[in-house]
């Protein structure tokens, strides 16, 4: 419905004028569209398509609909299992380029695995399982081409860190593994739950920044830990903060540290390190880190086998147990007092995971222009965690480093994580007895170049440059993993994060609007210092929706804007605000807190002698307006399309010229 304030429109009215009009164009009268009361939804539908926004916004159903009942029985097992629909296209081609990718990251996961599982005070054993059953069913049930699936640094020192707080991993040694594979088993479950329920939206809660100050401190704190293999110290801390790691390697300096691992230790790692330089350099050369891990390994003990280092106090890894994973069903706790502490830990450490590895997801999605499903990758790597509890594995998630080799290597799809299984098999079943003689100084040498790849300097200083807010987060949680220990930094990213939303819904940006010249367009006076004020008139924008949380707020702020606009015009001796234009564009949304402050603000106003005037809001906040009556209160006539329109009613003749 429209309605015409003149019958001498000529042109059509636009928001942005064109500033190369001829000037008899000039519009010497405005068409003003009546704003009027949005259609009312029923309750019903309401409640359904914001249940429906909220949790299927990717509308999983689609594909299902009109289609008979057997091809929705194959589209639902394809949605389950997503390699029944990939696998229709595979072929000899692509198995190639699988082959290579999982041969080299078996080459790198099986040293790493064996350092990481120490990282969770478990037996070496338990790093190769988790590479051998998690990364078979990722295959079948996941919807990334690129992620590799094993255990990973932060992780194991998460988990490792909160059982030990729990149990003693070397007098309790039976019990701490048990616990071990609880918490693997609940941080499937969590991870599965927020798949199948579409709550995925939750790991988005802890910000960017902070999950990258919470990984570099990580990374910092495993490889602080590393220093007692690879200085030979046998006395060490359990703590992790850097003060009492620090104390621990000087205390030992005099007769703890020994030469002969040092020199192997520091040696390898240089070369390690050399390795992956070339590779940065060289994208082609991408397989000389990848397979420098297995290489160190293999030189380094055989050096040992042949020198029998170990007794001179190198400190070896020894005996690996051989064989396939042993089913551990039996020795999950699902009663008695660790079932609620392996909960904990489990949830802690699944969420963690799942940001890991999620992010991993979407990031080689994105460089090979494919999507991948969030929640239908929560569900499988919440499965794999639950199998792999039941088969000795502790949490397993995406590795951003062999993913990244795999990337590299050319993998075409999750068949990739298969060969890599196959391999990780191959080691238990015959391999292992020949790591009997690789020293410790070795693993601590790979963690330490792996782990340093999770500091990104970049994104730190992007952070710096773009939100200072944000940086605080980042560097927040950074210092409390490196001062206090693991669980603080969380906590401290995750509290910096909550406070920032809070900060942002409880404390909106607001803003003054002013005209550009020659246009009929209000845009924010500090953004464009060329925007003019209109006499008479202040126009505010506020830039949130509007909520019992900021209600009060807005409204304070509002009337805090009229008193420096009278202020100012007061000493330039110019007309007095007579009309208040509230620009609602961005107000997305408003509840019962929010409309009892518009009419406070709209009272105080009156008593002011001030009109209140509405311009856009849109069809939710409307039809809550009309709802309240606040509508009828304000005036009908006092609610406009646009900030222009508002304007041409408040102060014609400016419009006019």
């Amino acid at each position: 419905m429209s309605n015409r304030i003149s019958n001498d429109m000529g042109a059509e009215n636009t928001q942005n004028s064109s500033l190369h009009s001829l000037p008899h164009e000039a519009e010497d009268s405005q068409y003003i569209h009546k704003v009027g009361v949005p259609p009312k939804p029923r309750l019903l539908k309401e409640i359904a398509d914001t249940l429906k926004e909220t949790f299927l916004p990717d509308d999983p159903w689609r594909p299902f609909k009109k289609q008979p009942r057997r091809r929705k029985l194959v589209l639902g097992l394809q949605a389950l299992f997503p390699i029944l629909e990939w696998g229709r296209d595979y072929n000899l081609s692509k198995f190639k380029g699988d082959l290579i990718a999982g041969l080299t990251i078996a080459s790198l996961c099986i040293p790493q695995d064996i350092g990481y599982s120490k990282l969770a005070h478990l037996d070496p054993q338990f790093g190769l399982y988790s590479s051998f059953i998690p990364p078979l069913i990722y295959a079948f049930m996941g919807s990334s081409r690129d992620i590799a699936i094993g255990p990973v640094a932060v992780v194991s020192l998460l988990l490792g860190t909160l059982l030990q707080n729990e149990l003693d991993p070397e007098t309790n040694k039976l019990e701490y593994q048990r616990l071990a594979f609880t918490a693997t088993f609940f941080a499937g479950v969590t991870q599965a739950t927020l798949g199948f329920f579409r709550l995925g939206f939750l790991i988005d809660f802890l910000s960017h920044a902070a999950v990258v100050g919470f990984m570099a401190g990580a990374a910092i704190t495993i490889a602080l830990q590393q220093l007692k293999g690879l200085l030979g110290i046998k006395k060490f801390t359990t703590k992790t903060d850097i003060i009492s790691v620090m104390k621990s390697v000087f205390t030992a300096m005099h007769h703890g540290w020994n030469w002969q691992t040092i020199l192997i230790g520091v040696s390898f790692l240089l070369f390690l390190l050399f390795a992956k330089y070339i590779g940065k350099k060289n994208k082609k050369l991408f397989w000389v880190p990848a397979i420098a891990p297995l290489l160190s390994v293999i030189i380094s003990t055989f050096f040992v086998y042949i020198t029998h280092a170990e007794k001179d106090g190198v400190q070896i890894v020894r005996r690996i147990k051989k064989g396939v994973n042993p089913s551990s069903i039996d020795q999950i706790f699902f009663t008695g007092d660790y079932l609620v502490k392996g909960f904990k830990i489990g949830v802690v450490a699944g969420m963690i995971a799942l940001t890991e590895a999620v992010a991993i997801g979407r990031t080689f999605a994105a460089m090979k222009d494919y999507q991948i499903d969030g929640n239908k990758e929560m569900v499988a790597l919440g499965t794999m965690n639950i199998v792999g509890s039941m088969t000795s594995c502790y949490v397993a998630t995406g590795s951003f480093s062999r993913s990244a080799v795999n990337y590299m290597a050319g993998c075409c799809s999750a068949v990739s994580n298969i060969v890599m299984s196959a391999v990780v098999l191959l080691t238990l079943v015959v391999i292992t007895p020949l790591f009997y003689y690789t020293p410790n100084a070795i693993l601590a040498s790979i963690i330490i170049s792996a782990v340093l790849g999770l500091i990104d300097l970049d994104a730190v200083i992007l952070i710096w440059k773009i939100d200072k807010f944000d940086f605080v987060a980042c560097m927040g949680a950074f210092f409390g993993v490196v001062f206090a220990s693991v669980e603080v930094g969380l906590l401290i990213a995750v509290s910096i994060s909550f406070a920032k939303i809070l900060l942002q819904v409880t404390r909106p940006r607001t803003a003054a609007l002013g005209r550009i010249p020659r246009t009929s367009v209000y845009r924010n006076m500090q953004q464009y210092p060329e925007a003019t004020r209109v006499p008479g008139v202040l126009i505010i924008r506020v830039d949130s929706a509007i909520y019992f949380s900021n209600s009060n707020y807005i409204k304070e702020r509002i009337l805090r804007w009229i008193l420096d606009e009278e202020e100012m015009l007061a000493e330039h001796k110019q007309p007095e605000i007579q009309n208040l234009v509230l620009d609602m564009s961005p107000v997305t949304d408003i509840d019962t807190s929010g409309i009892h402050a518009l009419e406070e603000l709209y009272k105080s106003l009156q008593k002011r002698s001030i009109q209140l005037n509405l311009a856009n809001p849109g069809q939710v906040v409307l039809d809550k307006l009309h709802a309240s009556e606040f509508a009828n209160m304000v005036g009908e006539d006092k609610i406009f399309l646009r900030v222009a329109d508002a304007i041409v009613m408040c102060a014609p003749k400016l419009e006019q010229v």
